[in-house]
């Protein structure tokens, strides 16, 4: 796999990369923010990955903010959150491989793998599942210690 969704499963997965130019694998520089990113995200995933952010700016606390973490729209608060991002055929949530774990029963039915959790385009997005979901990880990130 290559592109931006590569740099955030190597992250997550633990695989070390050697940092890359500003620019994507498709030749254009990186989204400084999210509207940038969502700006060039072809439809359908465009909606799908907008009603995504939605329902995760719902679960996370107020104070979190959104940026732009290996290439990829992430939500912060005590550290990243969540990444999410999308692709031809789907959408991805990127919310730990403990979590996914955590779910497994829930996301059956869902192409997942160890960090990411792929939402097909052409089936409804679950909304409440993505709220549970990201809300179980705020209290993971709340629960860990500060150093």
């Amino acid at each position: 796999m290559t592109g931006p969704g590569a740099t955030a499963l190597a992250i997550l997965f633990g695989v070390e990369k050697k940092k890359s130019s500003s620019s994507t694998a498709k030749g254009k520089a990186a989204p400084k923010n999210v509207a940038e990113y969502l700006a060039r995200v072809p439809e359908p995933a465009r909606s799908a990955l907008s009603k995504m952010r939605s329902a995760i700016r719902q679960a996370v606390p107020r104070e979190a903010t959104e940026t732009i973490s290996y290439q990829i729209p992430a939500f912060k608060h005590k550290g990243i959150l969540v990444w999410f991002a999308a692709f031809s055929d789907h959408c991805s949530l990127f919310p730990t491989a403990a979590l996914i774990k955590e779910f497994k029963k829930e996301l059956k039915g869902f192409s997942t793998s160890k960090g990411t959790i792929h939402f097909p385009l052409n089936k409804p997005l679950p909304v409440a599942l993505i709220k549970k979901i990201v809300k179980a990880r705020v209290a993971q990130l709340e629960a860990k210690p500060t150093r």
